[in-house]
């Protein structure tokens, strides 16, 4: 049985709905991608001014009513001006159509509302008002944004249509229910922007709600469809399937419905459970072995301006230095990466390959893409005491984190002697050093799953960790994610630095299991 079918669309304009679609952009993958998607379509509103502009004022030059009839409209609707005039529209509207979203941009927004939804137990009919307000009665919103965004009825059935094509009856419920109330109550009024209709999102929650067991429900929102589309046939027949059903008692009983766990990582729970944490890591008073301090590390580069060392935790060693780098220079360093962004990717077996549990984009930097580079590759090797001269280290990472963007649960060194990051010959990923570039307001941290805590995203602030023991082997505690950016525009570099090259700087300690 299949359900009626229509293409959803979040906040797609008249103009783009009658144009075809373009190629896919991979724009919800990082925020400067949505920013550049805006002003591509403020592009195209100009153009469409001007365009409407110009053929008003062709229109109002037609004069007496006999000439119109004869030849004026002749004229206009031929004439060589109007062919311009269209003619610089689409011209316009082909400069910016591979910056516009696809449909799998739609698709990856849809995903990333229901990502957020699940990480922080948002509720669906919040998220629909522009509230992030966590489920259940009584509870304070998770965020208040100072200017309320709200989804329509089409974007909350495109949500749902998402889930529902992959079978995924837990979300599409909840998402095509706030769709159908939505359309209750505008029902008998058009919305040039919907795609789909009161009839469409009743079709798929009856189905979705067969499909999880809830056979009475499913009849009586099809006996609804019914009542809006008499004439449908198929319909009827689900009708007379559903009460046959019920007659029978052979319907299964309708148990709660179980939310599909897609993280490949058996870590969901307590991976959720840090994101939602209102101040990341445990009371202070708990950890008196943790401090801060000003720290020269032995170098002459940090005497003048010692670095400001917050301890976070001791195993796994994880340090914060508070105004590693200025906003300055975090506005270089992301202007130098905003052209070169493209998808991340993540390791898999011997290749590299995009995932769903990473969604944001990334670009290389060497030392010598500016002077700003190179100094921050000094404080780093300040900071840490550790080599970074090539092949020591990778280049600079930026990344840029898209709608709800995160990373899910992983380790930053290899499991495998098979993985790419062994082609450097220089060993195994140290060290990491994480610099926070933006700030965000709301989501965004950097979660350590077995260590079980969290770290707060901190503008101009470095995050430091070994990945290694002193033995070469990789820590497991520091199984860490990056929580989804719930408000606000994410930007990180990152600097791995590699075992070769460090022996004299990190000895082995005289217990191997150390």
């Amino acid at each position: 049985m299949r359900a009626l079918g229509a293409p959803g669309a979040l906040g797609l304009g008249v103009l783009l709905a009658l144009l075809p679609p373009p190629a896919p952009a991979e724009t919800f993958t990082a925020m400067l991608s949505v920013r550049r998607a805006l002003g591509s379509e403020g592009r195209l509103l100009r153009r469409l001014r001007t365009y409407l502009r110009e053929e008003s004022a062709r229109l109002r030059r037609i004069a007496s009513l006999i000439k119109r009839l004869h030849s004026d409209w002749p004229n206009v609707v031929y004439s060589d001006e109007a062919a311009e005039n269209t003619q610089a529209l689409h011209d316009s509207f082909k400069e910016v159509e591979q910056e516009l979203p696809g449909a799998e941009d739609l698709d990856g927004a849809a995903r990333a509302l229901m990502r957020l939804q699940d990480v922080y137990a948002l509720s669906v009919k919040g998220m629909a008002n522009g509230v992030f307000q966590r489920a259940g009665a009584g509870r304070p919103p998770l965020y208040s944004p100072g200017r309320r965004i709200s989804l329509s009825a089409d974007d909350c059935f495109h949500v749902g249509k998402v889930a529902y094509d992959t079978g995924d009856y837990y979300h599409s419920i909840a998402w095509l229910e706030e769709a159908v109330s939505l359309f209750r109550l505008s029902y008998g009024s058009w919305n040039p922007e919907d795609r789909s209709s009161l009839e469409d999102a009743l079709d798929h929650l009856a189905f979705s709600y067969f499909m999880a067991g809830n056979i009475s429900h499913a009849l009586s929102l099809s006996r609804e469809f019914l009542h809006y589309d008499p004439s449908n046939g198929r319909v009827a027949r689900n009708v007379a399937k559903y009460e046959k059903l019920l007659e029978m008692g052979t319907a299964v009983s309708a148990g709660p419905l179980q939310r599909p766990n897609g993280t490949r990582l058996q870590s969901r729970d307590a991976y959720e459970e840090l994101c939602q944490r209102p101040r990341g890591q445990l009371a202070p008073e708990l950890h008196p072995h943790l401090g801060c301090s000003y720290e020269t590390n032995g170098n002459p580069y940090l005497l003048l301006q010692p670095a400001k060392k917050e301890m976070v935790w001791i195993q796994p060693y994880v340090a914060l230095y508070h105004d590693f780098i200025s906003d300055d220079e975090a506005e270089t360093i992301k202007g130098l990466a905003g052209p070169w962004l493209q998808r991340s990717v993540v390791a898999s077996g011997e290749k590299q390959q995009k995932a769903e549990y990473r969604i944001s984009k990334s670009a290389w930097l060497k030392d010598t893409a500016d002077p700003v580079v190179r100094a921050l590759e000094q404080r780093i090797a300040a900071v840490t005491g550790l080599d970074l001269r090539p092949p020591y280290a990778e280049y600079l990472q930026v990344v840029n984190y898209g709608l709800g963007g995160h990373y899910e649960p992983h380790f930053d060194h290899a499991t495998s002697r098979k993985s790419p990051l062994y082609r450097m010959k220089s060993g195994n990923r140290i060290a990491t050093v994480m610099i926070y570039l933006s700030a965000v307001e709301a989501g965004g941290s950097t979660a350590f799953i077995y260590a079980n805590f969290s770290v707060p995203v901190v503008k101009n602030a470095a995050l430091f960790w070994w990945n290694l023991r002193r033995n070469g082997d990789g820590d497991g505690d520091t199984l860490h994610a990056g929580c989804p950016v719930l408000a606000g525009d994410k930007w990180v570099a990152n600097k791995w630095i590699h075992e070769h090259g460090q022996e004299f700087r990190r000895p082995c300690s005289a217990n191997p299991q150390d």
